[in-house]
């Protein structure tokens, strides 16, 4: 089958950072399915996992970590889907990833794909949906539906993949939502997306929000980096909660979360899988649920550019634009090179 990755961590300008290699088909045992990919997307921990370094793979190494496809088989301990279902999921990081032809991954973190989306626009989703839903729902325990309706979340870094599909989540659980974006179309795109105000990350937050008439918000949200910690934690509410996803190489001083009893929660999509935790399955049902709500009108897909074939040509390019920090929404490659 074919299938594109590397063998030694370069900078994506490098021919070699990305290869087209030619691979075994893989079998499904267990509760795994083998999928036939029709689209990927790129996302930042493709580009993380990618970045330089000294190490070498002895075997070349497949990333990639959004899929939509059709279900070509399955282990003999699935029960969740069949051949010839369409399906989308993020799969798992401590396995081969979806850039591939054929790829194999456990029926517990797959969804189906939303029936009114396009390959295309149903790979945009699970990542980034997994990582908002989790950080909403699973870890500041905001009720999905509308029980806590009235609150406030800052979302930092609104218009990347996961403030994206992030805001339309917190919109859908009543909250009154402010996003973070520079540039006129990223400001347009939060809005579009159901954002009630918009403050940029270019400068200082806490006194763009005070401006709004808010004195503190009840949760926030960092779905970029961790620049703006110290905002964060001054606009949290005493009692309130910060989610975030991402490492920690920038200093989080605490003494004003321990004034506040304010909570922080981690966030990260791989989790469960990595662990094989016992709600494992959550994923599964939180990517069902999306479809449902994306079929139904009420949520929608955050693509903002495709890309074409799902070769080592474009998926360079695709990591290229990621690695700008400018991108909006979600980049998709789909279809396999003639």
């Amino acid at each position: 089958m074919k299938a594109v990755g590397f063998t030694r961590y370069l900078p994506i300008d490098d021919p070699q950072s990305l290869i087209d290699l030619d691979l075994p088909k893989p079998a499904p045992q267990g509760r795994d399915i083998l999928v036939a990919v029709r689209a990927v997307a790129v996302n930042p921990v493709d580009t993380k996992v990618r970045s330089p370094k000294e190490k070498v793979e002895d075997a070349p190494r497949v990333i990639g970590y959004d899929a939509s496809g059709v279900v070509e088989a399955v282990g003999p301990d699935v029960t969740l889907f069949r051949p010839g279902d369409e399906v989308y999921y993020a799969g798992d990081i401590t396995r081969p990833g979806t850039n591939q032809e054929f790829h194999l991954v456990d029926e517990r973190i797959v969804g189906r794909k939303p029936s009114s989306l396009s390959f295309a626009e149903a790979a945009a989703l699970p990542l980034t949906t997994i990582t908002a839903y989790e950080s909403l729902f699973h870890r500041l325990r905001i009720d999905r539906d509308g029980a806590d309706a009235g609150r406030s979340i800052l979302i930092i870094g609104g218009a990347g993949g996961v403030g994206s599909i992030g805001i339309q989540l917190a919109k859908r659980a009543g909250l009154t939502v402010i996003a973070t974006a520079s540039r006129p179309e990223t400001v347009a795109w939060v809005r579009e997306l159901g954002a009630d105000h918009v403050v940029s990350h270019r400068e200082p937050l806490a006194p763009q929000v005070r401006a709004l008439g808010i004195e503190h918000v009840d949760h926030v949200a960092i779905f970029n980096d961790m620049r703006h910690w110290l905002d964060a934690v001054e606009l949290i509410r005493p009692q309130g909660s910060i989610v975030t996803i991402d490492d920690t190489h920038l200093p989080m001083p605490m003494e004003q979360m321990k004034t506040k009893a304010a909570s922080l929660h981690w966030e990260l999509m791989f989790t469960r899988a990595m662990f094989a935790t016992p709600d494992m399955i959550e994923q599964h049902r939180l990517l069902d649920f999306v479809a449902d709500e994306i079929d139904a009108g009420r949520l929608r897909t955050t693509l903002a550019e495709t890309l074409s074939p799902i070769d080592a040509h474009t998926l360079r390019e695709a990591h290229r634009r990621i690695e700008t920090g400018t991108a909006r929404g979600k980049i998709v490659v789909e279809g396999l090179p003639g």
